[in-house]
């Protein structure tokens, strides 16, 4: 019943809200609207066969008529506003995953690499059913993020669904602070190939981008892959920052357009040296959103840069904050939409209120097909080639990652290579890692997963003994040297990375990497 009546109140502020702040409504209707509200808040306040707190009561009533407008647009409260800060700033305490929402449900759109809820084996697209016990259906993003937040030292069990998998899968995570690096590792792979992850667009983005970049050249780099894969986004300045690094000045990197004139802006690039000779290749997948796609979206339009991987998230609305009562709570509010240099629209429409969404600090993707291209309107880069816009931005080589086998899904799943290379580094603390298992850690290994009731034949075990090699290299490798190292391993098994470093071996110029695109697209019959 209360919360039938806290949608009406929500309606009814909905009706009076969009008559304030479209100027079109008359001031004595508008007061009529608010009169309506107050009559009610006073009647429930009165008569409701409980007693109600009032201000809990007007900002149910927010809450539902911001929910009516998008799932972007919120009323932060004081510990809402201080996480959003905490976000921005790249601290906050919790087991460090991006959440969305799903048909009803938080989702886990990327894990924090390195955080509590990567090293206990999250995955993007998870689907968070239960909290400390309790279902989690109907919570929102920030309702997620609260139960999943806290202090330090403290745990927080989460149960997830996989789509694919029966069951439910439970893990019980400790928290601690998180401090987020955009740049958590760069390297040369090698020879000149340079390889910089950028996981997230937070304060220091393009200075830590600028930094890696120019550490690579000292190395050797020549050529460069920039990792926007499961990068949720975040700051616009930090993406123009980032993309103008690549881009000559004046370029338009990104714009935007409301309703009101105010609103519309053309963000350009001018900043200092760009680098405009190195061959440069963007990975990005589902989980690449907002500010990802923004630089997805100008490097590809300004044939800057070749993209490969899948098709982005498509979210590609802007959220301006308001901040209220003295700069303790807040309104963040959809104003505009992004476009690319060429015109096109990042945002993806939703055909369900409830769709994944994904926003500047917290969200993600849905995994949507470039299959639909052909529904899409269709723009010009600078030099003539065909982009598609109004769904995300679509690579010039779309290819997935590989999927695991049953048996190595399966390890993976129960983090298995994690716990046996934890015992592993325990009884040998001054071992290196092999590039190569030799047989008896290998045999060890089989043994040890086994003895977890795992059921795997030897000929399965032989089949996929490169995948799990690598995946157990991958974990000594993080315990032994670190998460850079960890990457190194994983990405020789990596089949979107192989191929932009397929692609850059064969590229003297920034403008060859475009031959293997059109190449691959004249044989694919989707194109």
């Amino acid at each position: 019943m209360i919360r039938r009546r806290f949608a009406l109140m929500g309606l009814l502020a909905v009706l009076f809200a969009l008559g304030w702040w479209t100027g079109h409504a008359s001031t004595h209707d508008r007061y009529a609207d608010l009169d309506v509200f107050m009559e009610i808040l006073k009647r429930v306040e009165a008569s409701y066969v409980e007693q109600v707190d009032p201000s809990k009561a007007i900002k149910g009533a927010v809450d539902g008529m911001l929910h009516d407008l998008d799932p972007y647009s919120q009323y932060l409260d004081e510990q809402d506003w201080k996480a959003l800060q905490d976000v921005t700033r790249g601290e906050f305490s919790g087991i460090g995953i991006v959440v969305g929402v799903r048909d009803g449900y938080p989702v886990v759109i990327s894990p924090i690499e390195g955080s509590p809820a990567w090293r206990a084996g999250l995955r993007s697209g998870d689907i968070i059913v239960r909290i400390d016990g309790k279902p989690s259906s109907g919570l929102s993003i920030e309702g997620a993020a609260k139960l999943l937040r806290g202090p330090k030292g403290t745990a927080v069990k989460v149960a997830v669904a996989r789509e694919g998998e029966d069951g439910e899968h439970e893990v019980e995570i400790v928290r601690r602070e998180i401090e987020t690096r955009s740049v958590p590792y760069s390297f040369v792979f090698s020879g000149d190939l340079g390889y910089v992850r950028l996981s997230n667009f937070s304060e220091k983005s393009g200075e830590e981008v600028r930094t890696a970049v120019q550490n690579l050249r000292t190395r050797g780099a020549r050529r460069f892959v920039l990792d926007l894969r499961l990068n949720p986004g975040g700051l616009l300045d930090q993406a123009v920052d980032v993309s103008e690094q690549f881009l000559p000045r004046g370029s338009v990197v990104v714009s935007t357009r409301g309703r009101l004139r105010a609103e519309e802006q053309k963000f350009k690039a001018d900043g200092p040296a760009p680098d405009l000779s190195s061959p440069l290749v963007v990975l990005v997948d589902e989980g690449s959103a907002s500010a990802s796609e923004i630089v997805a979206g100008a490097l590809q339009d300004l044939d800057r840069a070749l993209l490969v991987g899948r098709v982005t998230f498509g979210k590609g609305s802007v959220q301006s904050v308001f901040p209220l009562r003295g700069n303790t709570t807040a309104l963040k509010l959809t104003t505009a939409l992004y476009y690319t240099p060429s015109g096109r629209s990042i945002h993806r429409i939703r055909t369900k209120p409830n769709a994944l969404a994904a926003e500047d600090d917290e969200e993600g993707a849905d995994g949507a097909s470039a299959d639909s291209t052909a529904a899409r309107p269709a723009f010009r880069t600078a030099g003539g080639r065909t982009v598609f816009g109004g769904g995300g931005i679509t690579p010039d080589i779309d290819l997935a990652a590989d999927s695991l086998p049953p048996l190595s899904a399966q390890i993976e799943r129960r983090t298995l290579t994690f716990r046996f290379a934890n015992k592993w580094m325990n009884q040998h603390p001054k071992a290196t890692v092999p590039g190569k298992l030799p047989d008896e850690v290998w045999n060890e290994f089989v043994d040890w997963v086994r003895s977890e009731k795992v059921a795997g034949t030897p000929a399965e075990f032989a089949a996929q003994r490169d995948i799990l090699e690598r995946s157990v290299r991958r974990e000594l490798a993080r315990r032994s040297v670190g998460d850079a190292a960890a990457a190194r391993v994983a990405l020789e098994g990596d089949p979107v990375f192989l191929k932009a470093a397929e692609v850059l071996r064969r590229a003297a110029r920034p403008s060859d990497v475009f031959a293997t695109a059109v190449n691959d697209r004249s044989t694919d019959p989707r194109r």
